[in-house]
């Protein structure tokens, strides 16, 4: 039952992060900033995650992990009232950052309760659970989120997000035990593990498919905004997405055990790249009538795709460093949200300089460039052998 609360957590964490895509348009017009300045909002967030969670997961190593949660949790339910009440775009950036490292600070700890409180024989089923609460969030929370945003106020998103955390922080004090173990590896181990070849190249891999991804997600808003969606339709199209997300994230484990993890993180990227690139043709190219529902085609085949990638890669560290996976897993999400980082930054400076349509092809480049780099390692390998 207490890892419920965990799951709880981890979705009102999801739903936050990703819900910022489809309230873009509205924050950007109510603020009078530019959408890709706006979107920095999303760079900002990633970029703290990425370079804050492990040197908070160092320094909060040897206070109780039911501490650590609930210090977490509130900061992050702080933070969306922060968001509710920020008069501008700066303390709305300082809210999302301190959010972000919140987040990166209360994930990756659920996830090492979750493995605590569970019985040896339920463990993998806890670690599930916990971390299906992000996956969750792209089919229920952000449609949700955006339908909130977009009929009642984009800061009213936020007061639902800081309520879910603040139950979540409530279900963490009352089920949680005291006591739990505190085990975290140090950054002298962290870099280690990153410094071995197969591992390096998979967080190069995984940072380029999040730079694509999110070159094009962060702002996917404008686009359909321009093809005629309604903020309604917008929340369809998030909802088709996360609903993607959640088939290809189950796909991605079962064929990585059934295939390989290489195989299936290469099929995945070869997928989503060519849906990206798609994904621009047909805005640039389609007739306008047709448009508003053949895009819908690539976005579901981008979210299969993209999310069958990511647990696929996850399989394939844990075969590369069996010994210190706990540590690879980690830096892969470190790595995944500073990719996350730069697409937002990479997205808003197309946004500025070609336009809303050319998101796609530039995503499928970067996403094209990280099955490149794993075909080419792999290949090498082969030959070596």
């Amino acid at each position: 039952m207490s890892v419920l609360w965990l799951a709880l957590a981890t979705f009102a964490i999801g739903t936050e992060a990703f819900v910022i895509a489809g309230l873009l348009p509205a924050i950007s017009a109510d603020l009078h900033i530019s959408a890709p300045a706006a979107g920095q909002l999303v760079t900002a967030y990633s970029l703290a995650y990425a370079l804050g969670s492990p040197v908070l997961a160092v320094l909060f190593h040897d206070i109780d992990r039911k501490t650590v949660l609930a210090l977490a949790l509130c900061c992050f339910t702080l933070s969306n009232l922060l968001a509710v009440i920020a008069p501008g775009f700066p303390l709305l950036m300082i809210s999302r950052i301190l959010m972000a490292l919140s987040a990166g600070l209360c994930t990756p700890t659920a996830i090492g309760v979750a493995v605590a409180v569970a019985p040896p024989e339920r463990r993998g089923r806890a670690v599930s659970l916990v971390t299906s609460g992000l996956t969750v969030a792209t089919v229920i929370g952000v449609p949700l989120g955006t339908i909130v945003g977009n009929q009642i106020a984009w800061r009213a998103t936020f007061l639902l997000v800081a309520g879910l955390g603040a139950i979540a922080l409530a279900g963490v004090l009352w089920r949680l035990p005291n006591g739990l173990p505190r085990q975290t590896a140090t950054f002298a181990e962290r870099l280690a593990v990153a410094r071995r070849e197969g591992v390096l190249v998979a967080l190069a891999t995984t940072t380029l498919w999040a730079i694509g991804g999110l070159t094009v997600f962060t702002y996917l808003a404008i686009p359909l905004q321009g093809v005629g969606f309604s903020a309604a339709e917008i929340s369809g199209a998030l909802l088709v997405f996360g609903s993607a997300a959640a088939i290809g994230n189950i796909a991605g484990g079962l064929l990585a055990d059934r295939l390989g993890p290489a195989p299936t993180s290469a099929a995945a990227l070869a997928g989503m790249a060519t849906a990206l690139i798609l994904l621009s043709a047909i805005l640039k190219e389609a007739d306008a009538d047709l448009t508003r529902y053949l895009v819908l085609v690539p976005i579901f085949g981008w979210a299969i795709c993209g999310w069958c990638f990511f647990p696929a890669q996850a399989a394939g560290l844990v075969r590369i460093e069996p010994q210190t996976a706990t540590v690879a897993l980690s830096l892969n999400s470190s790595f995944m949200y500073l990719g996350f980082a730069i697409g937002g930054a990479v997205g808003g400076m197309v946004l500025s300089k070609l336009g809303p349509t050319d998101l796609g092809w530039v995503g499928g480049l970067s996403v094209g460039a990280a099955l490149a780099l794993s075909l080419l390692v792999r290949r090498e390998r082969l030959q070596t052998a």
